[in-house]
């Protein structure tokens, strides 16, 4: 297996250090449209783990084009590539790998539009629907797009089928639920707004309308930040209100998993959620460039610059990639099941994986939201390397058996697995 990572930010970083522990694969490229940042990528696991620097390397591509993304891959001899950037670069990358004939991977899917005349009742363009339009294609070149294989969506998912294979013998609803106590200070000491996750895709994911799937009804959607609930999370974390947010998982489990009802709640938090309606207020939440005059030059006169509103935002936030070690806390991702367990009786359970920042850090140098979200694609590819998972087309975490993919997980690194368990446990408010 020869890996090509596109995006050497926060979480192509953590998947290159999850990867340096493993010995599953032939070679791993690191890319990036800032070269510096891919080379400073192998140079961490040319520094940590020298037994394996010969398997890594870096590269530049431009991940907006996708013929850049076909003779990178093809110029690597590449059989994976993995797209750890935003998802507006979902199409040209995806488009990249089937004209390479390369096998494809993501952590969040092809973007959504909200329906024009009735956001709040009726989706539009849903999420992965452009990447779901090429299914045959992908089939008939005998080619594998596994799609959605973060943590949420893609651990959830992988939770989700393993309720229905073993707990479950009839599912009223498969409720994701997200949340954390993670906090993040400054020099100083005091706590600052830090989002943990790429500010771009929290944006796109939390002010589009929220979509659920109901069986008698199909998909639907609601106001952003709709039917609010407490949720106690374990671990410590604790109550945290959540709200409906989009996400993948509600495009991705009815497709492969028989449940009434379908749902994803992100707990959030009062002052991000008051902070997102006010980025949506000034109109900071939009992508399209807009006009902005620069400062004066040495001629003392003013130019016009084309920039992106939300562009700006996330250039004025401190770097999930390095808030590391300023965070504190741990963060949850996990479903919530409730139906008829496999005895006939009313059953309900949480299945969940937690992450602590202390022990990402210690072990990776990387901070736990983004090192959560590579842990999912690095399980997935060695469980296709070594022939566990497999298949074609355009398929979802939950399309796979879920069982050998969890044992991956769990069993400890000295056996040659992960080390990180998962568990179940009820929900209570």
């Amino acid at each position: 297996m020869r890996i090509y990572i596109v995006g050497a930010g926060g979480v192509g970083n953590a998947l290159a250090r999850i990867l340096a522990r493993r010995s599953f694969f032939d070679q791993v490229t690191i890319a990036d449209y800032d070269p510096a940042r891919a080379e400073a990528a192998v140079a961490w696991v040319a520094d940590k783990h020298p037994d394996v620097a010969d398997k890594f390397s870096a590269s530049q591509v431009d991940a907006s084009s996708a013929t850049a993304v076909t003779q990178e891959l093809r110029d690597h001899n590449t059989t994976w590539v993995i797209n750890a950037v935003e998802p507006g670069f979902v199409p040209h990358i995806f488009q990249g790998a089937f004209d390479a004939g390369v096998n494809y991977m993501d952590m969040a899917m092809s973007l959504s539009t909200p329906h024009p005349t009735d956001p709040y009742t009726t989706p539009g363009v849903m999420l992965g629907d452009w990447q779901f339009e090429r299914q045959s294609d992908w089939e008939q070149a005998g080619l594998l797009a596994v799609v959605g294989m973060g943590v949420e969506p893609g651990l959830s998912d992988v939770f989700a089928r393993y309720a229905q294979d073993h707990l479950f013998s009839e599912i009223d609803e498969l409720g994701v639920r997200d949340g954390a106590n993670l906090v993040v200070r400054n020099e100083a000491g005091e706590e600052i707004f830090a989002p943990s996750f790429s500010i771009w895709t929290t944006i796109e994911e939390c002010l589009n309308p929220p979509l659920l799937w109901e069986k008698d009804r199909g998909w639907f959607t609601t106001a952003p930040f709709s039917e609010p609930e407490v949720f106690d999370f374990p671990d410590g974390i604790g109550p945290v209100e959540c709200v409906n947010v989009e996400h993948e998982e509600v495009v991705l489990m009815p497709r492969w998993l028989d449940a009434k009802r379908v749902s994803f709640k992100y707990g959030l938090g009062d002052e991000f959620i008051s902070v997102l309606k006010t980025l949506n207020t000034l109109g900071l939440d939009k992508t399209d460039p807009v006009g902005v005059r620069t400062s004066p030059g040495a001629d003392g006169k003013r130019t016009t610059a084309q920039v992106s509103p939300r562009d700006v935002v996330a250039a004025v936030l401190p770097d999930p990639a390095v808030i590391g070690p300023r965070m504190t806390g741990k963060t949850c991702a996990g479903v919530w099941v409730t139906g008829t367990g496999t005895d006939g009786k009313p059953k309900e359970v949480y299945i969940y994986h937690t992450s602590d920042n202390e022990w990402t850090m210690a072990n990776y140098d990387t901070q736990c939201v983004v090192w959560q979200t590579a842990l999912g694609p690095a399980v997935a590819l060695e469980s296709l390397a070594k022939g566990t998972w497999s298949g074609i087309g355009v398929l979802g975490p939950e399309a796979f058996d879920a069982e050998p993919f969890l044992e991956l997980m769990a069993k400890p690194e000295s056996e040659g697995g992960y080390g990180q368990s998962w568990h179940t446990g009820a929900r209570t408010e």
